[in-house]
């Protein structure tokens, strides 16, 4: 029987959304930085603002995540009225069987559906068939990431210094990088040697920590707090560093440069977009800096000459030394927060952050390989069907991405457990059909119309591949977890007119 509080959280979500979406909808823009041309175009077209405000917490010490508030306790249902159909198994085959078969997914289509209540699977067709799951692959990403480091943990960004006149020693650790390099970090140096030495520029390293959702706004409070800090030691002048050591491996995404995705570093400013949408908020691809952590130190050392410090010539990246003290710290979002806002706008630099958290936790190489280990192992360790997947990125984006839609139905039940609430922000990101995120501006063919409002569900698409997967309360109020994937599918419109179909079937 299923559980009352599933009943509310679930009921309380789809209710809540048709009754608020038509005012959040005109204030819910897009961060979606989502693989498909028809993601792009409908991203493009909408405002710039954001989507839920999860305020952060105090700069000195991050504040657990709020609780999420209750559900209207009377539209649950009488618990006695639960009980699924004992035909229902049959009626799944009867019905979606002959959609399945449709040419607009492909030659071999995957679906699973699952009784979240008792894990019984309802439906399957090529279940336990890797495939590609494109952006679907970020339910993995959620779970593993809330998992393994918890709701209310927070990314930091801090600035470091090694004392009020560091100087000298930790110069040999330079990279000597291009980036270095080009910012002028020979000329900066020569500058310091120039003067006497008790009048250098104390040293500062803008360390950071992986946080993709850094924006101006939030470095503007980072550069007040330093500067602060080192007016209170009597520094006026400062030789800006920048350590992004954190993540190891490739920089850039094996998709290549590309609107949807910055290079992959632990330092960025507004996900390195050049254009308006990272002004106040994220929103649909742009394109992209080539070095978002150069630009982030950039800006960084504007707003502390700005705020009245002098610097001794650009940025350059060095690694912070060992016995740094800590000046100034800026927090994220709670990781609850990031999963809600990655799954609902399917945010690819959001996922590959998250993925890197889990490496780190797990003391992997915060990178592509030692992310891909880390998530499966976390998986592996909930116990859940992991057999022939494969997780070469956290965002979905990596062609060679394999899962199954029966791992991605275990994914979406796990999420449902009562007794796993630090999960439930996995269902509560998912996009609200017709009303939110990547769902918006779909369900609206008289075929897929019934399932506007009532089905939650993170899409995905690449070229060829379109898939979707997500939660309906169905037949008997029982809540159903579904996954459908399809591969060498002729058109993304067609496609994804299918899965909804295919999706809006199970309200019925």
């Amino acid at each position: 029987m299923l559980e009352p509080k599933v009943w509310q959280l679930t009921a309380g979500s789809a209710v809540l959304g048709l009754v608020l979406a038509a005012g959040a909808v005109a204030l819910a823009g897009p961060w979606d930085s989502g693989q498909r041309k028809a993601e792009r175009d409908w991203a493009a077209a909408q405002g710039r603002t954001g989507g839920a405000h999860h305020p952060g917490g105090h700069p000195g010490k991050p504040a657990p995540a709020p609780s999420a508030a209750g559900v209207l306790d009377e539209l649950a249902p009488p618990v006695e009225s639960l009980s699924a159909p004992a035909d229902l198994p049959a009626g799944l085959r009867k019905t979606l069987g002959p959609l399945l078969e449709s040419p607009d997914l492909g030659p071999a289509p995957s679906a699973s559906v699952v009784d979240v209540a008792t894990g019984e699977q309802l439906f399957g067709e090529r279940a336990d068939r890797p495939m590609a799951p494109a952006s679907t692959i970020k339910i993995a990403t959620a779970v593993a990431a809330l998992s393994a480091l918890g709701p209310d943990h927070r990314i930091g960004t801090t600035v470091v210094t090694a004392d009020d006149k560091a100087k000298g020693d930790d110069k040999g650790d330079d990279k000597g990088d291009d980036k270095g390099d080009d910012k002028g970090g020979d000329e900066g140096d020569s500058e310091g040697d120039d003067k006497a030495k008790g009048d250098d520029p104390t040293e500062i390293t803008l360390v950071g920590g992986g946080d993709a959702t850094l924006d101006r706004k939030r470095l503007r409070t980072l550069a007040e707090d330093t500067a602060r800090a080192l007016r209170d030691r009597g520094v006026h002048e400062v030789a800006v560093r920048f350590d992004v050591s954190l993540y190891s491996g490739p920089r850039e995404h094996p998709i290549g440069p590309n609107d949807n995705i910055a290079p992959v570093t632990a330092l960025m400013n507004g996900q390195g977009r050049l254009d308006d949408s990272a002004r106040d908020s994220f929103g649909g691809p742009a394109p992209r800096s080539g070095d978002p952590a150069g630009d982030a130190a950039d800006v960084f050392a504007d707003l502390l000459r700005e705020r009245g410090l002098k610097t001794s010539g650009p940025p350059v990246m060095r690694k912070a030394p060992k016995d740094a003290d800590r000046l100034a710290v800026t927090y994220s979002r709670p990781v609850s927060a990031l999963v809600e806002r990655m799954l609902t706008n399917s945010d690819n630099d959001i996922a590959e952050s998250l993925v890197r958290q889990t490496a780190i936790k797990a003391g992997r190489p915060a990178s592509f390989a030692g992310a891909q280990q880390a998530v499966q192992a976390e998986l592996k360790e909930q116990k859940l069907p992991v057999g022939g997947a494969l997780l070469r990125d956290g965002s979905g984006l990596n062609r060679h991405d394999r899962i199954t839609s029966g791992l991605l139905t275990a994914l979406l039940a796990r999420a449902a457990d009562p007794d796993r609430p630090e999960l439930r922000p996995v269902l509560t990101g998912l996009p609200v059909a017709g009303f939110s995120g990547t769902l918006q501006g779909r369900y609206t063919d008289a075929d897929a119309i019934t399932g506007s409002g009532m089905i939650r569900a993170k899409t995905g698409t690449l070229t060829g591949v379109n898939s979707l997967a997500g939660t309906v309360v169905g037949p008997g109020g029982r809540l159903l977890a579904f996954a459908f994937l399809a591969e060498k599918a002729p058109g993304p419109d067609t496609a994804q007119r299918a899965l909804d179909h295919l999706s809006a079937e199970l309200t019925s």
